[in-house]
């Protein structure tokens, strides 16, 4: 390893490649970079989530008129956001009660929490255990192999016996290859929009009862009919921002052109005649 001038001086240089690209730097034991935070810890590089010292806690608030699923959505990917940048058990355990405390700062319930924290855990792990926790270093390791994506130590294996195959077993690599195209054709879809009514509608909280009363009237109206074999699925559109409400944008240019009525041109024309 380089001395730290030894590095600035090949950074510097750097910079002189091109003129209009130069490179910004900085050298520590602990680096934000985007929103994950670097550190080295004793020679060993560590990873969590980077938090602004100038941002406030704020997400979308609780009692916003927004559909129940918005802040379910925005409880757990801030957990896999936790999970994924986290490099060990005690900084997930860090992250997660901070991610508890901004959600109860901006209003909701604590019970909400507990559930969507537990309904996010059990999709991964099997637990009996009531609290909405991981409680061990070996479940966070498998939920963050989970969402990361990276391959399991079977996966591994597999994968080097597969690359050690010699040109003598070739024949299995083609009954390899065989059964994963018979995989993949089992695994397409029909089409997903097929024999489907879709409705979406803004949502309103005073209109709680619109998705049911809408499947009421459809199965009332289409009974004993063979329209009933198609599914209806009713969807929300989120309110607009108040910031979309409030800002004033420029007209189409087509509204913006002043057109002249035919009677006063005509009128126009018989003054110069």
């Amino acid at each position: 390893n380089k001395s730290e001038n030894a590095l600035k001086q090949i950074l510097e240089n750097a910079n002189t490649w091109h003129p209009n690209i130069k490179l910004e730097y900085k050298i520590g034991k602990s680096l934000p970079f985007l929103d994950i935070l670097l550190s080295n810890i004793n020679g060993t590089l560590s990873t969590s989530v980077y938090h602004k010292p100038a941002a406030e806690p704020y997400v979308v608030p609780f009692i916003s008129d927004h559909p129940r699923h918005v802040f379910e959505n925005i409880v757990q990917t801030s957990l896999r956001r936790a999970i994924k940048y986290s490099s060990t058990f005690q900084l997930f355990n860090d992250e997660r009660r901070y991610i508890k405390s901004t959600f109860l700062y901006n209003g909701y319930p604590s019970s909400f929490i507990d559930k969507i924290f537990r309904k996010f855990f059990s999709g991964y792990i099997s637990s009996r255990s009531f609290l909405p926790f991981i409680d061990n270093e070996d479940q966070f390791l498998h939920m963050r192999i989970a969402l990361s994506g990276q391959p399991s130590r079977q996966q591994s294996q597999v994968e080097i016996r597969i690359a050690s195959l010699t040109t003598n077993n070739e024949h299995l690599i083609e009954e390899l290859d065989k059964k994963q195209e018979f995989t993949i054709q089992e695994r397409k879809k029909p089409n997903e929009f097929q024999d489907k009514l879709i409705i979406h509608y803004t949502h309103e909280k005073r209109f709680n009862t619109r998705k049911r009363d809408l499947h009421r009237i459809f199965q009332e109206t289409f009974a004993n009919t063979s329209i009933l074999e198609t599914k209806l699925i009713v969807g929300n559109r989120n309110q607009k921002s108040i910031m979309k409400e409030l800002i004033r944008k420029r007209p189409r240019q087509a509204i913006l052109k002043n057109k002249a009525k035919a009677s006063m041109m005509n009128n126009k024309k018989r003054i110069t005649l």
